[in-house]
């Protein structure tokens, strides 16, 4: 899977990168300062230039269900912390372990239920999801089987995000992609407030469960999730295709490609987007905290203002991705990671509350924006049959930074003393 991003922002007069095979006008050649991704007409595309994969909308609501689950508990903790008998820092874990399970099932599962299509992705992410709810509201009022829970319900959560991620690749331009990163982006942010809601009409524990949401996508995104397995076995077709399958070796080294990390093209955005999303996932956590500090609001208010700002920022992110190719890749790294350190600096330690929810706002926008650019950055240079593999490991630096930004908050919390 890919996500060709040279031609958001192009006119359909324009082609960017390699031509096609029978080009009418001659094509100007490449330069070292190409677009962030490669051709608009590729070998392999399965789309029309300007129509979105087959199915993409079912995928960013797929996704937005599973990523809600990052963020739903994060208003409902000091209610949690409570019922639990523990410090509140001790009940993010709650948030970590989601992170972790992340971070463990991406990879898990683009390597085993991935071999056969996002279709079986879907079924397996979605029946995970389904056993780690069921522990979490079945288990005593004890942290552990709470934790262990949530890391199950995430592990599943990782396989619908790579299936949507997957549906969305038959999309060459990067359109596709773009809107299943916003759904992901929005997801999360709008978890903040329906989690505080569900755990005032519902109980805390109903904003651990978030991802449950999802079960009511799978009717609609099952049948494009097929088709995406039958593209994939038609363009792996033939003899050399057959022999790859075929191989066990193969299959490890396409689930999780470690060799990519030693090319500076692949590496560097993983890095930037891992960075990215710590920062993100730190402000998730804290941020709110902040906000209720200075305001004096209850969970409902605050995760509304949060979750606005946020949201705000997400879709404001596709056009920084539609900016992306006429900017180039240096400038795009620069505006990113420039981005996400104001918002770190204004959630942080500015004493207003409309500045600290600006810096929510754009962390979420140079977040979303960023996994939809340095997708494409990353992995669009490679040949088709790679690209599932990379889109998986390069996928791996979100779930670690929603691992890491809670812990990153909480001893912030306990040093700085900027979140209360």
């Amino acid at each position: 899977m890919s996500a060709f991003l040279a031609r958001l922002a192009a006119r359909p007069t324009v082609t960017l990168g390699r031509a096609p095979t029978t080009p009418r006008t001659p094509t100007a050649p490449r330069t070292p300062t190409a677009p962030l991704a490669p051709a608009a007409h590729h070998r392999g595309a399965t789309t029309a230039p300007d129509r979105r994969a087959p199915g993409t909308t079912a995928a960013a609501l797929l996704i937005a269900a599973a990523a809600s689950g990052i963020s739903g508990p994060s208003l409902a903790l000091p209610t949690a912390a409570r019922a639990l008998h523990i410090p509140t820092a001790s009940a993010a874990w709650l948030m970590t372990a989601y992170g972790l399970g992340l971070l463990t099932g991406t990879p898990l599962l683009a390597g085993t239920a991935g071999r056969r299509g996002p279709a079986a992705l879907v079924r397996a992410g979605a029946a995970l999801v389904a056993l780690g709810a069921a522990i979490v509201l079945a288990s005593p009022t004890a942290l552990l089987p709470l934790v262990a829970g949530r890391a199950v319900e995430a592990a599943g959560a990782a396989g619908l995000t790579v299936a949507a991620f997957r549906i969305a690749g038959r999309d060459r331009s990067g359109r596709s992609t773009g809107l299943v990163a916003i759904g992901n982006a929005a997801g999360g942010t709008l978890g903040l407030f329906v989690g505080a809601g569900a755990a005032q009409l519902l109980g805390w524990r109903a904003a651990l469960v978030m991802p449950l949401l999802a079960l009511a996508v799978l009717p609609a995104v099952l049948r494009p999730a097929g088709r995406a397995r039958r593209t994939g076995q038609a363009r792996a077709a033939g003899p050399a295709g057959r022999a790859r399958s075929g191989a066990p070796d193969g299959r490890l080294r396409d689930a999780l490609p470690l060799g990519l990390l030693r090319r500076p093209d692949f590496r560097r955005p993983a890095l930037l987007m891992l960075a990215l999303a710590t920062v993100n996932f730190a402000l998730v956590y804290g941020a709110p905290r902040r906000v209720s500090a200075l305001t004096g609001w209850g969970p409902l208010p605050t995760g509304a203002a949060v979750a606005s700002v946020a949201l705000a920022g997400a879709l404001l992110s596709w056009q920084l991705v539609r900016l992306a190719p006429a900017l180039g890749t240096a400038r795009v790294r620069v505006l990113l990671a420039a981005g996400s350190t104001a918002a770190a600096a204004a959630a942080a330690f500015a004493p207003w509350p409309p500045v600290v929810l600006l810096g929510s706002a754009l962390s979420s926008l140079v977040t979303a924006g960023g996994q939809g650019v340095l997708t494409g950055s990353a992995v669009g240079r490679l040949a088709p049959e790679r690209q599932g593999g990379a889109i998986g490991l390069f996928n791996l630096a979100f779930p670690a930074g929603v691992a890491a930004g809670p812990v990153l908050a909480g001893f912030a919390d306990q040093t700085v003393q900027f979140l209360y």
